[in-house]
């Protein structure tokens, strides 16, 4: 359970600190499931920029729960 919590506000935290079109583009992909096209089409973008954003934030994703100590 406590677990949970960490998880939850480590989760929190990094999206906090995206920025906005960033944090739209990684919450439309993992919290919406929308795809990378229906993505790009939304925010008026490139597929391959929709791609290239996914790619970093999901490496600072994995970088920011290392630095808080959950590994999964």
């Amino acid at each position: 359970m406590a677990d949970d919590v960490a998880l939850s506000e480590a989760i929190n935290s990094f999206l906090a600190s995206l920025p906005t079109r960033t944090r739209m583009i990684f919450m439309r992909k993992y919290w919406y499931m929308d795809s990378v096209s229906a993505i790009a089409e939304k925010l008026g973008m490139g597929e391959s920029a929709v791609k290239v954003s996914l790619h970093r934030t999901r490496e600072k994703f994995r970088e920011h729960l290392r630095k808080e100590g959950i590994l999964l």
